[in-house]
């Protein structure tokens, strides 16, 4: 740490604002148990700095005028051993509002400030205890909300993504040396590493294109699974994405295009976040609300990772509605789930021809559970396709791809007759600024800021 800005005490909330029995506060800095010590008293009557480390201490926070504000509990952390590197006190209160900003004004007036977004996971990668891949991985862990994206972004917090980043960093470093060395003491030793440097040019890319790999699926799946229920106009798609969810949240009605815009709504299910999607009806029209509302309908079956294609086998399709059929599951089959509604109606639709259908019934309810499976079907394999070993973000990918370019421009110059090695040096030297950018041990101030403004203040 080189700057007082960043030793500075800071104080935050950890816990949610809201109704429950206690919060936590985080006070971190070179000063933070020096500081606690002046606005609190131990029951024990021990002073707050004999108070042995990574121990929890009964007591009270008291006012200007010594009158207790809580009884609280004080966990007191000496650095470096603690998340941030840093002397740490964190303290247990009541969850009162008044009580936690009476707190908190305390320490601010003792020489704490307020803690900024991702402040105390920041001062943890300054002070290297974690990387900035383990810090992102913090941020995917509290915002999973599928059992995929918290089992692989508790792996990466130890290390797993870090230790590969490390693997191919070192490859990089090994292969700047032999490119030096190859163009320093050519003439003197006869020595040349061309193959060896391309060998190794060649592993980096193929660890990277692993790393990429179903990097689209994975943003979906960190989002979590978005089904869309696509259809001709009044195909009963309302009341199957309300049987879906268990309420009526789309209005049904016989009037055809009564649903005109998307509706959304979320569950739970098998330890993945579920988002079902109800379209406006498949047809040409003339009111201009209604054709926005089709259009969108096109647009979520691009961005669905499951469609749910209902056919209503009680009348006729027209050949323009089939055709449209035609051409979602032509371009779509992959990810299709096709349901025939209104079974419980006399069948006058062949369709059949679409492919295999779950026949579906909202008055009775037959074939709700085997579209829940079909669905859980669908989604198994998306899964599977994307169980890659590890998640990346944006900026994580974006990354990766600039170090492939970087890589991939040696290429050609590894294959000459006469290797100008002190090219190839300087371009691994470049690739290699991205894996340092990548852990955040090279990263520019702007780019770090970025990072954590997606972070909670208490984080």
């Amino acid at each position: 740490m080189t700057h007082a800005h960043e030793n500075q005490a800071i104080i935050a909330q950890c816990t949610p604002s809201g109704s429950g029995a206690l919060a936590l506060l985080r006070i971190s800095g070179t000063d933070a148990i020096t500081l606690t010590a002046y606005f609190s008293r131990l029951a024990s009557g021990i002073p707050m700095a004999q108070v042995p480390t990574h121990t929890i201490a009964y007591g009270t926070i008291h006012d200007t005028h010594h009158n207790p504000i809580d009884h609280v509990l004080f966990l007191v952390m000496y650095g470096p051993k603690t998340f941030t590197g840093q002397d740490t006190v964190e303290i247990t209160c009541h969850n009162n509002p008044f009580i936690i900003e009476a707190i908190i004004s305390r320490a601010i007036e003792h020489g704490a400030r307020l803690a900024g977004n991702g402040e105390f996971t920041r001062r943890a990668v300054l002070n290297n205890k974690i990387d900035l891949l383990q810090a992102e991985a913090i941020h995917e862990l509290i915002q999973a909300n599928t059992q995929q994206v918290l089992k692989k972004s508790l792996a990466q917090l130890d290390g797993s993504f870090s230790h590969q980043i490390d693997i191919i960093e070192k490859n990089l470093v090994t292969t700047i040396a032999l490119a030096q060395a190859s163009f320093e003491f050519l003439d003197e030793e006869q020595l040349e590493f061309g193959p060896d440097i391309l060998k190794n040019v060649e592993a980096v890319c193929i660890s990277i294109q692993k790393l990429k790999k179903n990097f689209n699926q994975q943003q979906q799946i960190r989002q979590g699974i978005r089904i869309a229920i696509i259809g001709s106009v009044n195909a009963g798609k309302s009341s199957l994405f309300n049987a879906l969810i268990g309420t009526a949240r789309a209005i049904v009605s016989p009037i055809a295009g009564t649903t005109r815009d998307v509706i959304e709504a979320g569950l739970y299910k098998n330890g993945n976040y579920w988002t079902l999607v109800d379209t406006a009806g498949l047809r040409h029209a003339q009111d201009t609300i209604e054709q926005e509302g089709i259009r969108r309908s096109f647009e979520q079956a691009h961005l669905a990772d499951v469609i749910i294609l209902a056919c209503d086998i009680s009348r006729v399709m027209s050949a323009e509605e089939r055709q449209v059929y035609q051409c979602l599951v032509a371009q779509y089959q992959h990810k299709i789930v096709i349901v025939h509604t209104k079974i419980d109606l006399p069948s006058q639709a062949d369709c059949g021809a679409f492919g295999p259908a779950i026949a579906f019934s909202s008055t009775t309810g037959h074939g709700l559970e085997t579209v829940h499976t079909a669905l859980e079907t669908k989604i198994a394999s998306l899964l599977q396709q994307a169980d890659a070993p590890f998640l990346l973000n944006k900026r994580q990918y974006h990354l990766l791809i600039e170090l492939e370019k970087g890589l991939m421009a040696t290429m050609p110059l590894l294959h000459k007759p006469h290797i100008p090695f002190e090219l190839v040096a300087h371009h691994v030297t470049q690739a290699l600024s991205h894996i340092t950018e990548l852990t955040g041990k090279s990263i520019c101030e702007s780019a770090m800021d970025a990072v954590f403004r997606e972070f909670c203040v208490g984080k």
